[in-house]
């Protein structure tokens, strides 16, 4: 699919005036991320408020790329978008009831030589990265077992939501997952960073790589705490023969 407007957010958009890929291209808005010069083009982040046809504004996140391409067996030459496959990911992990992002629009294009491509997504408001100071054991939000449990509960269910149909995050550190709390006292949990997810061939594939990559950047966790979210996701109070032996070769690392 090369255009996407999600339908919730069309009026939205005309009533701000981006309603074309020529207008979003053109919107002069400050970087919130500078953009990254590589893979023979680039690609940015812009943080944009759109005004409300009733009043008030909401926040999105505006990334464009030009000539910033990935290449597969595929698109071996040529290559595509690294947006086109994040938006590819996120109305998979959609389908599947995976939590991410939501796509307000996508577009991609070819103008005077050059490949490009943005897309718009809703910005995670009350969210905030497991890797912020919110997060951190010990804080106020993580401050008992009974919070660390609910957190790791979570997480593990988003993790298991995403290997069983064998999507691999590639780049899973703390701060790709977004948590928000509840008025009930749970946490709502979103996986962003889609741009290098992949489907393998095994559930155990996904499951050693996205371990490995979380367990080894969750800094402020103590080995207790990495081992207790490890029998979380397995499921196991006391490990099996199986699960010990994974558990000892990501300690390896």
């Amino acid at each position: 699919m090369k255009h996407y407007i999600a339908e919730k957010w069309r009026d939205i958009l005309v009533f701000n005036d981006l309603d074309s890929y020529e207008k979003v291209w053109a919107l002069k808005a400050d970087w919130f991320e500078e953009p990254n010069y590589r893979r023979g083009g680039w690609s940015g982040v812009s943080r944009v408020e759109l005004k409300l046809p009733l009043g008030g504004s909401v926040g999105v996140f505006l990334k464009r790329q030009e000539d910033h391409v990935t290449r597969t067996l595929g698109h071996p030459i040529k290559g595509f978008s690294t947006f086109a496959r994040e938006f590819n990911v996120i109305r998979a992990f959609q389908q599947h009831n995976i939590p991410s992002l939501e796509v307000v629009f996508f577009e991609q294009w070819k103008q005077d030589g050059h490949q490009r491509a943005f897309i718009m997504t809703e910005e995670l408001s009350g969210y905030a990265p497991l890797s912020s100071e919110d997060y951190r054991m010990g804080s106020a939000l993580l401050a008992n077992e009974q919070q660390k449990t609910a957190l790791f509960e979570k997480l593990a269910e988003l993790l298991h939501s995403m290997h069983k149909h064998k999507f691999q995050h590639n780049c899973l550190y703390p701060k790709h997952v977004f948590a928000k709390q509840l008025a009930a006292g749970g946490v709502d949990l979103r996986v962003i960073d889609l741009e290098k997810v992949k489907k393998v061939l095994t559930k155990k594939q996904a499951m050693y790589r996205d371990l490995d990559t979380l367990l080894r950047h969750a800094k402020t966790w103590s080995d207790e705490d990495k081992l207790a979210f490890y029998k979380t996701y397995q499921g196991e109070s006391y490990l099996s023969n199986g699960s010990q032996r994974l558990w000892n070769k990501l300690n390896k690392k």
